[in-house]
Protein backbone atom coordinates (compact mmCIF):
# COMPACT_ATOMS: atom_id res chain seq x y z
CA UNK A 1 0.00 0.00 0.00
CA UNK A 2 1.73 3.60 -0.80
CA UNK A 3 2.51 5.82 1.43
CA UNK A 4 2.18 8.95 -0.52
CA UNK A 5 0.18 11.57 0.20
CA UNK A 6 -3.84 11.40 0.51
CA UNK A 7 -5.00 11.50 -3.23
CA UNK A 8 -8.63 12.05 -4.60
CA UNK A 9 -9.26 9.35 -7.11
CA UNK A 10 -6.96 7.45 -5.54
CA UNK A 11 -6.92 6.87 -1.51
CA UNK A 12 -9.35 5.22 -0.41
CA UNK A 13 -11.31 6.60 2.99
CA UNK A 14 -12.83 4.62 5.46
CA UNK A 15 -15.40 7.23 7.76
CA UNK A 16 -16.93 5.17 11.02
CA UNK A 17 -19.74 7.97 12.46
CA UNK A 18 -21.84 10.18 11.63
CA UNK A 19 -23.18 12.54 14.31
CA UNK A 20 -23.42 16.01 13.78
CA UNK A 21 -19.91 16.72 13.18
CA UNK A 22 -19.15 13.64 11.36
CA UNK A 23 -21.57 13.52 8.47
CA UNK A 24 -20.44 17.13 6.92
CA UNK A 25 -16.98 16.23 7.30
CA UNK A 26 -17.12 12.82 5.21
CA UNK A 27 -19.81 14.81 2.57
CA UNK A 28 -17.35 17.20 1.84
CA UNK A 29 -14.24 14.28 1.32
CA UNK A 30 -17.08 12.90 -1.07
CA UNK A 31 -17.81 15.91 -2.49
CA UNK A 32 -13.81 16.75 -3.26
CA UNK A 33 -13.59 12.84 -4.71
CA UNK A 34 -12.40 10.24 -2.27
CA UNK A 35 -13.91 7.04 -2.25
CA UNK A 36 -15.49 6.53 0.39
CA UNK A 37 -16.72 3.56 3.05
CA UNK A 38 -18.90 4.48 5.97
CA UNK A 39 -20.12 2.46 8.34
CA UNK A 40 -22.03 3.66 12.16
CA UNK A 41 -24.35 1.93 14.60
CA UNK A 42 -27.07 3.09 13.17
CA UNK A 43 -27.36 2.97 9.24
CA UNK A 44 -29.91 5.56 8.94
CA UNK A 45 -27.64 8.22 9.75
CA UNK A 46 -25.49 7.82 7.21
CA UNK A 47 -27.95 7.42 4.25
CA UNK A 48 -27.49 11.12 3.13
CA UNK A 49 -24.27 10.31 2.85
CA UNK A 50 -25.21 6.86 1.06
CA UNK A 51 -26.57 8.72 -1.48
CA UNK A 52 -24.18 11.08 -2.54
CA UNK A 53 -21.89 7.98 -3.20
CA UNK A 54 -20.52 6.50 -0.45
CA UNK A 55 -20.03 2.63 0.31
CA UNK A 56 -21.82 1.28 3.41
CA UNK A 57 -20.06 -1.42 5.40
CA UNK A 58 -21.33 -3.53 8.05
CA UNK A 59 -18.29 -3.55 10.70
CA UNK A 60 -15.64 -1.29 11.50
CA UNK A 61 -13.39 -4.23 10.52
CA UNK A 62 -14.93 -4.18 6.85
CA UNK A 63 -14.11 -0.70 6.52
CA UNK A 64 -10.34 -1.32 7.36
CA UNK A 65 -10.54 -3.59 4.81
CA UNK A 66 -11.07 -1.93 2.34
CA UNK A 67 -9.45 1.30 3.09
CA UNK A 68 -6.07 3.39 2.92
CA UNK A 69 -7.06 5.48 5.49
CA UNK A 70 -9.75 4.94 8.00
CA UNK A 71 -11.59 7.83 10.16
CA UNK A 72 -13.69 7.86 13.35
CA UNK A 73 -15.23 9.97 14.90
CA UNK A 74 -18.04 8.43 17.40
CA UNK A 75 -19.18 9.99 21.16
CA UNK A 76 -17.05 8.51 23.73
CA UNK A 77 -13.60 6.90 24.67
CA UNK A 78 -15.39 3.58 24.88
CA UNK A 79 -17.04 4.27 21.53
CA UNK A 80 -13.29 4.75 20.44
CA UNK A 81 -12.38 1.90 22.04
CA UNK A 82 -14.92 -0.34 20.57
CA UNK A 83 -14.36 0.66 16.94
CA UNK A 84 -10.84 0.55 16.99
CA UNK A 85 -9.36 -2.27 19.30
CA UNK A 86 -12.57 -4.28 19.58
CA UNK A 87 -12.77 -7.83 18.31
CA UNK A 88 -14.19 -6.55 14.73
CA UNK A 89 -12.62 -2.97 15.10
CA UNK A 90 -10.16 -1.28 12.34
CA UNK A 91 -6.92 -2.96 13.99
CA UNK A 92 -9.04 -6.18 13.73
CA UNK A 93 -8.40 -6.08 9.97
CA UNK A 94 -5.85 -3.32 9.65
CA UNK A 95 -2.94 -3.74 6.74
CA UNK A 96 0.64 -2.35 7.08
CA UNK A 97 0.64 1.06 6.13
CA UNK A 98 -2.68 1.99 7.09
CA UNK A 99 -3.37 5.59 8.58
CA UNK A 100 -5.97 5.85 11.23
CA UNK A 101 -7.02 8.90 12.06
CA UNK A 102 -9.52 9.70 15.17
CA UNK A 103 -11.11 12.88 15.15
CA UNK A 104 -12.89 12.11 18.66
CA UNK A 105 -12.02 13.83 21.89
CA UNK A 106 -11.06 11.83 23.62
CA UNK A 107 -8.58 10.64 26.40
CA UNK A 108 -4.79 11.26 25.22
CA UNK A 109 -3.90 7.89 26.86
CA UNK A 110 -6.29 6.41 25.10
CA UNK A 111 -4.68 8.09 21.80
CA UNK A 112 -0.78 6.65 23.28
CA UNK A 113 -2.27 3.05 23.50
CA UNK A 114 -3.96 2.97 20.08
CA UNK A 115 -0.69 4.22 18.70
CA UNK A 116 0.97 1.47 20.27
CA UNK A 117 -1.54 -1.24 18.81
CA UNK A 118 -1.09 0.01 15.57
CA UNK A 119 2.41 0.51 15.54
CA UNK A 120 3.17 -2.72 16.21
CA UNK A 121 0.74 -3.86 12.88
CA UNK A 122 2.93 -0.99 10.99
CA UNK A 123 0.27 1.02 11.09
CA UNK A 124 -0.13 5.21 12.01
CA UNK A 125 -2.39 6.29 14.21
CA UNK A 126 -3.30 10.03 14.50
CA UNK A 127 -5.47 11.95 17.51
CA UNK A 128 -7.17 14.62 15.58
CA UNK A 129 -9.27 16.39 17.97
CA UNK A 130 -11.37 19.01 16.09
CA UNK A 131 -13.09 22.33 17.21
CA UNK A 132 -15.14 24.48 15.40
CA UNK A 133 -19.00 22.94 16.08
CA UNK A 134 -21.60 22.07 13.60
CA UNK A 135 -21.18 25.03 11.46
CA UNK A 136 -17.27 24.87 11.41
CA UNK A 137 -17.83 20.95 10.08
CA UNK A 138 -20.60 22.34 7.57
CA UNK A 139 -18.18 25.20 6.23
CA UNK A 140 -14.89 22.83 6.65
CA UNK A 141 -13.42 25.45 8.30
CA UNK A 142 -12.49 23.79 11.78
CA UNK A 143 -9.39 23.69 13.62
CA UNK A 144 -8.02 20.41 13.24
CA UNK A 145 -5.24 19.50 16.86
CA UNK A 146 -2.69 16.53 15.41
CA UNK A 147 -1.18 13.78 17.28
CA UNK A 148 1.47 11.20 16.15
CA UNK A 149 4.40 10.98 13.47
CA UNK A 150 5.81 13.89 10.93
CA UNK A 151 5.16 11.29 8.41
CA UNK A 152 1.69 10.73 9.12
CA UNK A 153 0.87 14.70 9.12
CA UNK A 154 2.60 15.29 6.00
CA UNK A 155 0.57 12.16 4.07
CA UNK A 156 -2.97 13.22 5.63
CA UNK A 157 -2.23 16.81 4.67
CA UNK A 158 -4.24 16.66 1.88
CA UNK A 159 -7.14 15.14 3.52
CA UNK A 160 -7.51 18.03 6.40
CA UNK A 161 -7.38 20.86 4.36
CA UNK A 162 -10.45 19.36 2.54
CA UNK A 163 -11.88 19.19 6.32
CA UNK A 164 -10.25 22.63 8.16
CA UNK A 165 -8.58 25.73 7.87
CA UNK A 166 -6.73 25.65 10.91
CA UNK A 167 -4.33 22.26 11.06
CA UNK A 168 -1.58 22.28 13.55
CA UNK A 169 1.16 19.35 14.74
CA UNK A 170 1.08 19.40 18.18
CA UNK A 171 3.85 16.94 18.53
CA UNK A 172 3.58 12.85 19.26
CA UNK A 173 0.78 10.19 20.31
CA UNK A 174 -1.66 12.32 22.56
CA UNK A 175 -0.24 15.43 21.79
CA UNK A 176 -3.60 16.65 19.87
CA UNK A 177 -5.91 15.27 22.91
CA UNK A 178 -3.99 17.08 25.17
CA UNK A 179 -4.62 20.52 23.15
CA UNK A 180 -8.06 19.72 22.99
CA UNK A 181 -8.35 19.81 26.37
CA UNK A 182 -6.61 23.14 26.81
CA UNK A 183 -9.17 24.21 23.71
CA UNK A 184 -11.94 22.61 25.82
CA UNK A 185 -10.90 24.52 29.11
CA UNK A 186 -11.00 27.75 27.76
CA UNK A 187 -14.42 27.42 26.31
CA UNK A 188 -15.73 26.24 29.79
CA UNK A 189 -14.83 29.09 31.67
CA UNK A 190 -15.74 31.35 28.73
CA UNK A 191 -19.24 30.53 28.30
CA UNK A 192 -19.89 31.03 32.39
CA UNK A 193 -18.92 34.61 31.34
CA UNK A 194 -21.25 34.50 27.92
CA UNK A 195 -24.02 33.74 29.78
CA UNK A 196 -23.92 35.62 32.91
CA UNK A 197 -22.89 38.53 30.98
CA UNK A 198 -26.51 38.56 28.53
CA UNK A 199 -28.24 37.93 31.87
CA UNK A 200 -26.85 40.87 33.32
CA UNK A 201 -27.49 42.95 30.55
CA UNK A 202 -31.21 41.69 30.15
CA UNK A 203 -32.08 42.19 34.11
CA UNK A 204 -30.75 46.02 33.30
CA UNK A 205 -33.33 46.17 30.86
CA UNK A 206 -30.52 46.73 28.20
CA UNK A 207 -30.94 45.85 24.23
CA UNK A 208 -29.05 42.62 24.05
CA UNK A 209 -28.57 42.69 20.15
CA UNK A 210 -27.17 46.29 20.95
CA UNK A 211 -25.44 45.10 23.54
CA UNK A 212 -23.48 42.37 21.69
CA UNK A 213 -22.57 44.98 18.92
CA UNK A 214 -20.80 46.76 21.21
CA UNK A 215 -19.28 43.86 23.32
CA UNK A 216 -18.46 41.33 20.59
CA UNK A 217 -15.67 43.24 18.79
CA UNK A 218 -14.01 44.32 21.42
CA UNK A 219 -11.85 43.42 24.30
CA UNK A 220 -14.48 41.20 25.62
CA UNK A 221 -14.81 39.35 22.15
CA UNK A 222 -14.90 35.53 21.47
CA UNK A 223 -15.90 33.25 19.54
CA UNK A 224 -18.56 31.99 21.66
CA UNK A 225 -20.16 35.36 22.14
CA UNK A 226 -19.99 36.00 18.27
CA UNK A 227 -21.52 32.69 17.28
CA UNK A 228 -23.15 31.72 20.30
CA UNK A 229 -24.38 34.72 21.96
CA UNK A 230 -27.09 35.41 18.96
CA UNK A 231 -28.67 31.90 19.26
CA UNK A 232 -28.98 32.09 22.97
CA UNK A 233 -30.60 35.64 22.22
CA UNK A 234 -33.14 33.80 19.91
CA UNK A 235 -33.83 30.94 22.44
CA UNK A 236 -32.12 28.36 19.71
CA UNK A 237 -30.53 26.06 21.77
CA UNK A 238 -29.91 23.19 19.45
CA UNK A 239 -26.88 21.36 18.91
CA UNK A 240 -23.41 22.29 17.51
CA UNK A 241 -21.63 20.21 20.31
CA UNK A 242 -23.47 18.02 22.65
CA UNK A 243 -23.72 19.32 26.34
CA UNK A 244 -23.17 15.46 27.31
CA UNK A 245 -20.33 15.22 25.24
CA UNK A 246 -19.22 18.76 27.32
CA UNK A 247 -19.70 16.84 30.31
CA UNK A 248 -17.14 14.41 28.98
CA UNK A 249 -14.92 16.38 27.85
CA UNK A 250 -14.41 18.40 31.14
CA UNK A 251 -14.68 15.06 32.87
CA UNK A 252 -10.98 13.94 31.00
CA UNK A 253 -9.69 17.33 31.41
CA UNK A 254 -10.25 17.40 35.20
CA UNK A 255 -8.28 14.05 35.33
CA UNK A 256 -5.52 14.74 33.78
CA UNK A 257 -5.31 18.08 35.72
CA UNK A 258 -5.46 16.02 38.83
CA UNK A 259 -2.48 13.36 37.12
CA UNK A 260 -0.35 16.83 36.46
CA UNK A 261 -0.83 17.93 39.69
CA UNK A 262 -2.72 20.83 38.41
CA UNK A 263 -5.80 22.67 40.39
CA UNK A 264 -8.11 24.27 37.83
CA UNK A 265 -10.94 25.44 40.04
CA UNK A 266 -12.51 27.53 36.84
CA UNK A 267 -12.83 24.64 34.58
CA UNK A 268 -14.38 22.49 38.32
CA UNK A 269 -16.80 24.83 38.63
CA UNK A 270 -17.87 24.69 34.76
CA UNK A 271 -18.18 20.93 35.41
CA UNK A 272 -20.59 21.28 37.96
CA UNK A 273 -23.15 24.25 36.31
CA UNK A 274 -22.84 22.09 33.24
CA UNK A 275 -23.90 18.76 34.98
CA UNK A 276 -27.07 20.92 36.38
CA UNK A 277 -27.80 21.51 33.03
CA UNK A 278 -27.27 17.97 32.27
CA UNK A 279 -29.33 17.02 35.36
CA UNK A 280 -32.58 19.43 34.14
CA UNK A 281 -32.84 17.17 30.77
CA UNK A 282 -30.75 19.39 28.70
CA UNK A 283 -27.90 16.75 27.48
CA UNK A 284 -28.74 16.52 24.29
CA UNK A 285 -28.44 20.51 23.90
CA UNK A 286 -26.21 22.47 22.29
CA UNK A 287 -23.51 23.90 25.11
CA UNK A 288 -25.03 27.55 24.79
CA UNK A 289 -28.05 25.86 26.99
CA UNK A 290 -26.25 26.51 30.03
CA UNK A 291 -28.23 29.65 29.51
CA UNK A 292 -30.98 27.69 30.90
CA UNK A 293 -29.43 26.93 34.15
CA UNK A 294 -27.37 30.17 34.74
CA UNK A 295 -30.94 31.62 33.93
CA UNK A 296 -33.21 29.32 36.47
CA UNK A 297 -31.04 30.29 39.15
CA UNK A 298 -31.83 34.38 39.17
CA UNK A 299 -35.53 33.16 38.66
CA UNK A 300 -35.52 34.29 35.05
CA UNK A 301 -37.47 32.64 32.61
CA UNK A 302 -34.93 32.67 29.20
CA UNK A 303 -37.10 32.33 25.90
CA UNK A 304 -36.33 28.67 24.84
CA UNK A 305 -37.31 27.67 20.61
Amino acid sequence: MSTSPCRPGQTTIGWIGAGVMGSSMCAHLIQHGYQTVVFTRTRSRAESLLAQGATWANTPGEVARVSDVVCTIVGYPHDVREVVLGSDGVLSAARPNQVLVDFTTSEPSLAVEIHQAAQALNVESVDAPISGGDAGAREARLSIMVGGSTAAFERLQPLLTVLGKTIVHQGGPGAGQHCKMVNQTLIATGMIGVCEALLYGYRAGLDLEKVLESVASGAAGSWSLSNLGPRILQGDFEPGFFVEHFVKDMGIALREARQMGLALPGLALAEQLYLALQAQGHGRRGTQALQLALARLSGIDWPDI
